[in-house]
């Protein structure tokens, strides 16, 4: 265990800022942090650029270095002993090293070849969808194999007894910090990772609102000739499943009798949960012989299910591996990154022009699906190009693009084995407080039960939520291109409109919080 080190970690990070009560603090002092290193950033590139004139064999190479993020031991210590990682501090772009013979000295890993180490990896290179990979799912270090804890409000809240949503979250703020107290009386830590979700938050009223959907789309389509089974793919506590098959089983016993659940959960402390949940009482053990917990990871599958089936996945995708790129601004080609992880622990970013072909097959895929329209973070009219280049030592890149080549291998494991699926699924199409660049993610982690933001998914594996936005114009046409079937979005609003029975979770003053929260959430579906 490395949360000691963690700990102290953490504890240099507000060592200096004791005040930051909050994530509004920490904003405030990461926009004073951006204009210095906004400045500096200048100053870099200018040197760069004299670089530039000065060494034209590195253009030859067609590999660029970019480094942000630098980990600084104190002292001589880190140096002495780089598995310290007490010694680990803040990243900062103050320090500036030319890490190319690295690079081209340090073997090329996968997530895939890193599941069965026990310690973070060290003088090797990856690609930032294995980087990212990696530090959520890494069974021996990963997010969610040993950090993520998931709230439960215990008993269903009763909305039409609450005056209003300021009621509301007053009640969820003490059951909040009530649950959390509960898990420190058993074991006291700093760094615990603890979210919720809207199935927790509204039980049973969330998962009710898709049992009646997945009722009315099955006996539409192929009750009675086949049975109706659902997967669900990271089911957390396994909530939801439980009150999909509690509302079956009391509303319709006849297409209770046809339906299996099976759940395909790639931790296996998460996987222990729900069969946990699942037995914890006689009322949820009826449901046993109907499901079925398969603990691997979806992009392992490799079994055909030709039968007519239900897919659910909510907020899987903004977990989902991300490469990034960045444009030549003369060209417009892209160039994939790379991440580089020194003796030290240390992070470098490298950008290379030849694509690996996972990231290249995704921009053939979007091209053709979107028909060429689709976001980039450049300009792309004439008189932005020219605005673009007006600005002090414009530089030859341009911003970071998070590009979702693990959702299209998604896509892929759904074409291949489940031809005959119904996709249902939720995400957030956009996200408050992320980092820079097109489809950036936030990064973050909790310390002291405050959030603790950062400007960059180069961080210490396994203890920060690495959290994308999901661009559904371009991930469902995409999705329709890879299986070739129809789909329709909707908003979390207009989807739980059609399917809750609103009155349940609408207080005394008509404000109805099923509606009003996640107001950032789609809700896509196939037709």
């Amino acid at each position: 265990m490395d949360s000691p080190a963690v700990t102290h970690l953490f504890r240099q990070l507000f060592r200096h800022h004791p005040a930051c009560q909050s994530r509004r603090n920490l904003a405030t002092l990461a926009t004073a942090l951006r204009n210095v290193r906004r400045q500096r950033l200048q100053a870099q590139e200018l040197q760069q650029h004299y670089q530039h004139c000065r060494a034209p064999r590195q253009q030859q190479q067609h590999q660029q270095q970019h480094r942000n993020y630098v980990a600084r031991g104190r002292g001589g210590e880190s140096s002495k002993n780089p598995h310290n990682e007490s010694n680990w501090q803040q990243r900062s772009e103050v320090f500036q090293e030319d890490m190319s013979k690295e690079f081209e000295s340090y073997p090329l890993v996968t997530a895939d070849e890193l599941r069965s180490r026990k310690e973070r990896p060290r003088r090797v290179k990856m690609l930032m969808r294995d980087f990212v990979e990696d530090s959520l799912y890494n069974p021996n270090y990963g997010y969610f194999s040993k950090q993520v804890v998931i709230f439960s409000p215990g008993e269903p809240f009763n909305f039409p007894s609450l005056h209003d949503e300021i009621d509301f979250q007053t009640i969820l703020s003490k059951r909040y910090v009530e649950f959390e107290d509960a898990l420190d009386a058993v074991s006291p830590t700093d760094t615990r990772q603890l979210w919720y979700t809207p199935t927790e938050l509204f039980r049973p009223y969330y998962g009710e609102a898709i049992a009646r959907y997945l009722i009315a789309n099955y006996k539409l389509t192929t009750f009675p000739y086949h049975d109706l089974i659902i997967y669900e793919m990271g089911a957390g506590r396994g909530t939801l499943m439980l009150n999909i098959l509690d509302y079956i089983r009391d509303v319709d016993p006849a297409v209770y009798a046809r339906t299996q659940y099976k759940i395909i959960e790639i931790s296996t402390q998460l996987a222990t949960i729900q069969n946990n949940h699942l037995l914890k009482n006689s009322h949820a053990r009826g449901h046993a012989q109907k499901v079925e917990i398969i603990n691997q990871s979806i992009f392992d599958w490799k079994t055909k299910v030709p039968s007519p089936c239900f897919f659910l996945a909510f907020e899987v995708f903004d977990n989902f591996a991300h490469d990034v790129v960045r444009y030549d601004m003369a060209t417009e080609a892209p160039l994939q990154g790379t991440v580089l992880i020194d003796g030290k622990g240390d992070y470098y970013e490298f950008y290379s022009r030849n694509l690996d072909p996972v990231t290249a097959r995704f921009f053939r895929v979007r091209d053709v699906a979107t028909d060429g329209r689709y976001k980039v973070p450049y300009p792309t009219s004439r008189f932005g190009k020219w605005l673009s280049q007006q600005r002090p030592l414009p530089g030859n890149l341009s911003e970071q693009e998070y590009v979702p080549t693990r959702l299209m291998q998604f896509f892929d494991v759904l074409g291949k084995y489940f031809p005959a699926h119904r996709l249902l699924t939720s995400d957030f199409h956009w996200l408050p407080g992320a980092i820079k660049g097109l489809n950036a993610p936030i990064v973050q982690t909790r310390y002291q039960r405050r959030p603790v933001p950062v400007s960059t998914p180069l961080v210490h594996q396994g203890y920060f939520d690495i959290m994308f936005p999901t661009d559904f114009q371009t991930s469902e046409a995409m999705y329709q291109a890879i299986t070739g079937k129809l789909t329709r979005s909707l908003s979390h609003e207009e989807f739980m409109r059609r399917w809750a029975y609103l009155e349940e979770t609408e207080t005394k003053s008509g404000e109805n919080p099923l509606l009003t929260w996640y107001k950032n959430a789609t809700v896509m579906f196939t037709v």
